[in-house]
């Protein structure tokens, strides 16, 4: 008994609770943490191996159009077609679209360059798509006078912005007769011989569907941020649509620069506004349709606007046409996939309101210059 109650007391630890939080984050990550990425890493290290194989292609092929000196657009024998065009006045109607909202700054200068293309005036038709708030009407009837078919048209609404207008374009009546449309953005003004170097192709090859051809800005020498957008445009140029080109595989339209066979517009199921990326949306639909595209790379013209020389609005823009892609892969995939859910148009209205909000930073907002890899979203869109 005197040891029982004069024995040491026992002392009770007290509870760690520090080492029981480290064990239950160690069994998280373990469980639930390490799995995801893994599997994270590995896709990365799979797409990073694609793009790899995909750049590895492109300078095999490029290598070898610069080695041999033959790039698919001079391959094609136009002389004589040009001959016959000029002897027997068979020039085809052709159709311009100079879609523009608010642009007083370079409205004038591009409708006066484009008024100006060499083209005989009775095969030639300068559609101006204006939903602007100024008044461009005055400098549409100057031109007039002066003898260029212009065709002023307005909306009541900006249903679909750009493409929108583009769209309800192509209804009108007087379009009918027209066998190409060319597509200029508002604050692009192109060479006056733009017409006889494009136009040509098409009647060529039956199954092209557009030509393309490149441009450059006014401001690429700003600074250090134009001089990097003008680098990586250049690549897309010269290496990502050539090799596409050359290759007679599928490279993106532009948005602007591009002469469209109209028939293959309507067999790829017209302009449709659903994306901010309308142009890679027509292009894709196009290419699997079986139409063929061209690009020419010596013909050059001049985007009146500058590029963005702040990162905010760069990033901006890299986000509304990362936002397109994503949903134009996603308007692909119930095509394929019946009971599938599309986009909802209130997200997809979200994405044009963003775009539009940033439309007087951003002269072009949908064109990328740094989607070099330009035929990933069709490869993908094709395997769904």
């Amino acid at each position: 008994m005197r040891n029982l109650f004069q024995g040491e007391p026992e002392v009770k630890s007290a509870y760690n609770f520090t080492g029981s939080f480290t064990d239950m984050w160690r069994d998280i990550r373990l469980s639930m943490v390490m799995p995801s990425l893994t599997v994270a890493i590995c896709i990365c290290v799979v797409m990073s191996v694609m793009m790899f194989i995909e750049r590895m292609y492109m300078t095999v092929v490029i290598l070898l159009v610069k080695f041999m000196g033959k790039k698919r657009y001079t391959q094609y024998k136009l002389e004589a077609l040009k001959e016959d065009l000029e002897q027997n006045r068979s020039y085809p109607m052709v159709l311009v679209q100079i879609p523009m909202f608010n642009e007083k700054e370079v409205y004038k200068l591009s409708i006066g360059s484009v008024c100006s293309l060499k083209w005989p005036s009775d095969r030639l038709i300068v559609q101006v798509l204006d939903d602007s708030t100024n008044e461009v009407l005055r400098e549409c009837k100057k031109w007039t006078g002066r003898g260029v078919n212009v065709k002023y048209e307005t909306r009541n609404n900006r249903n679909g912005y750009k493409a929108g207008a583009l769209c309800e374009g192509l209804t009108k009546d007087y379009v009918f007769d027209c066998e190409f449309v060319v597509i200029y953005d508002a604050d692009f003004q192109p060479e006056k011989d733009f017409l006889w170097r494009t136009v040509p192709y098409l009647l060529e090859n039956p199954e092209l569907a557009l030509v393309q051809a490149r441009w450059k800005f006014v401001n690429a020498d700003e600074c250090i941020m134009t001089r990097l957008q003008e680098m990586s445009l250049a690549y897309h140029f010269a290496i990502g649509q050539e090799v596409g080109s050359s290759t007679c595989q599928f490279f993106g339209f532009n948005g602007t620069a591009g002469v469209w066979r109209i028939k293959a517009i309507e067999d790829a199921g017209g302009c449709k506004d659903r994306t901010t990326v309308e142009d890679m949306d027509l292009a894709v639909r196009a290419s699997l349709k079986g139409w063929k595209f061209v690009f020419v790379g010596d013909l050059n013209g001049i985007l009146l606007e500058e590029i963005p020389c702040a990162l905010c609005i760069l990033l901006c823009k890299e986000d509304n046409s990362t936002l397109g892609h994503l949903f134009l892969l996603l308007y692909r995939y119930p095509n394929k996939h019946h009971g599938s859910r599309s986009p909802s148009s209130e997200t997809n209205s979200h994405i044009y309101s963003s775009n539009n909000h940033h439309s007087e930073l951003i002269m072009h907002p949908k064109a990328s210059f740094l989607r070099a890899g330009d035929g990933l979203v069709p490869a993908i869109c094709s395997l769904l």
